[in-house]
């Protein structure tokens, strides 16, 4: 089994760590020359910010609205992620950090344990310890944890831990996610995966059609 865990809105919640009278509020972090914005808080997707909206723009769009603004600083980030992996190095038998905010963990030899309840514990140490909230995708493979981790994010009721173990849930995870969003597949495949579900659709309605008018 793989596993992902995922730092959520990690710039703009590195910032809150030191700042927990904003949580709840909207809060944007700004590129290095305070240009645009890079990062953003759930509340402040909630308003309709965009990633890489120029700041003099969201000052125009949103003139009255109260948004935490952030310089970026990322010797603070490094070291409170830093943070989060020396956790994730403790709780599991091999990790790859594979970007600033995200980090691979290999779960062999663990199967013999409840994995979600792993992962949700895991995700309150960090919490507790960081004060950094992950979100946490288990599957078997690197692929469908990305998936599992965006539905931890997502959706409450996995209480920050997702775990993909089976064909039904397999099932029910990609048809949830557009083909666009999921990792490794560019604008390009997808437009041709688009496409080519399309021919099949058409594909089967013909079938569809010449079998009825069998029947008749």
């Amino acid at each position: 089994m793989y596993g992902i865990v995922d730092c959520d809105n990690c710039y703009a919640s590195c910032e809150r760590v030191f700042r927990p009278d904003l949580n709840g509020k909207p809060v944007v972090v700004l590129s290095n020359n305070d240009g645009c914005v890079v990062a953003r808080s759930n509340e402040a997707k909630a308003l309709g910010i965009k990633e890489g909206i120029p700041y003099y723009q969201m000052v125009e769009q949103w003139p009255h609205q109260k948004i935490a603004v952030f310089s970026s600083n990322y010797e603070l980030y490094g070291e409170l992620t830093g943070r989060v992996i020396s956790i994730i190095s403790q709780e599991a038998p091999a990790y790859f950090r594979y970007s600033i905010d995200e980090c691979f963990v290999y779960l062999d030899g663990m199967q013999h344990i409840n994995l979600q309840k792993w992962g949700e514990n895991l995700h309150q140490r960090i919490k507790k310890s960081v004060g950094m909230p992950v979100s946490i995708g288990l599957a078997p493979n690197k692929t469908l944890a990305k998936i599992a981790s965006k539905l931890a994010k997502k959706f409450e009721v996995y209480r920050h831990s997702c775990i993909i173990d089976n064909d039904e849930n397999r099932m029910a995870a990609l048809k949830w996610l557009p083909v666009d969003d999921v990792w490794g597949i560019g604008r390009r495949y997808a437009e041709r995966l688009h496409a080519l579900a399309e021919s099949l659709d058409y594909f089967a309605m013909l079938r569809g059609w010449g079998l009825a008018r069998q029947t008749k």
